[in-house]
């Protein structure tokens, strides 16, 4: 029993969830980051859109935009 719980808390350590990827604006300007990168929000973007990483996007300072939440 001890041996089966200890697999398993190894196991769920070692276990990393995908990273969610989002959409943001690669202006200087850019506050907002998107999951759909079509969303209604990044169409006055007139830079390239960037795919990243959530954490990424939110270590900019950047939110969810309001089309999406």
């Amino acid at each position: 029993m001890k041996y089966t719980l200890l697999l398993l808390f190894v196991f769920a350590a070692s276990f990393r969830p995908p990273e969610t990827k989002v959409f943001i604006c690669g202006s200087t300007g850019a506050k907002k980051y998107h999951y759909n990168e079509n969303c209604r929000g990044l169409r006055s973007c007139s830079h390239e859109i960037v795919k990243t990483s959530l954490k990424q996007a939110q270590g900019l300072g950047l939110t969810l935009c309001g089309w999406e939440d």
